[in-house]
């Protein structure tokens, strides 16, 4: 299975430049957040494949106008072809008024609610997420930081991979696309990144 992992900037190489074909091959879509809700409904109408995401923290609009076509799977599993995706969105709260911004004792409580489903479905073979996991990627910002609760997430379930945004990678030159903890691949999805799986088997 080929997935297209998006965040944070519309790619230009799928978007502004696109071509006939492009998405040809391409069997499922992700979305890890902080993305246009044209963009969003412009992929998975020409990539005629699903599209799951999670919001991110500037994606307070979706709750009144979510992306046409588009599957949410924030604090959600949802299984395709075998594989089973789990979603968690936002970012660490860094104003008062942000509706996907919480504080770690928030995204503890989620991540709790979430195991309910993971119970339910046997675990996770892939964690899609907005903010990063702490000292995995993130930065030393409030508004970057990232959560401790996905660290044991990780550790308990053992996905395969963990799919975030969030951190441009322009912000810095050590940036790194991937980097592993435990049994995880966790790749920052910053613009557009090919993920080839196999199916059922990640």
């Amino acid at each position: 299975m080929k997935i297209l992992v998006v965040a944070d900037e519309e790619s230009r190489y799928y978007y502004d430049h696109y071509q006939p074909g492009r998405l040809d091959g391409v069997d499922l879509i992700v979305s890890c957040g902080d993305l246009h809700r044209s963009y969003l409904e412009f992929l998975v109408t020409l990539g005629n494949c699903p599209l799951l995401y999670v919001r991110g923290n500037h994606d307070d609009a979706f709750a009144e106008q979510p992306p046409e076509g588009c599957t949410c799977i924030d604090g959600d599993v949802f299984v395709y072809q075998g594989i089973r995706f789990a979603g968690l969105g936002g970012s660490n709260r860094y104003r008062p008024d942000g509706v996907n911004m919480y504080t770690e004792r928030q995204m503890r409580w989620r991540c709790l609610k979430l195991r309910r489903k993971l119970w339910k479905y046997g675990g996770v073979d892939v964690l899609v997420t907005h903010a990063p996991a702490f000292g995995q990627g993130d930065l030393d910002t409030i508004p970057h930081r990232g959560f401790r609760c996905f660290l044991k997430l990780m550790e308990k379930y053992r996905p395969r991979y963990m799919l975030h945004g969030h951190v441009h990678r322009n912000y810095g030159f050590k940036i790194p696309v991937t980097r592993k903890y435990m049994d995880t691949t966790i790749v920052n999805a910053c613009g557009a990144y090919l993920l080839e799986v196999q199916s059922g088997k990640p």
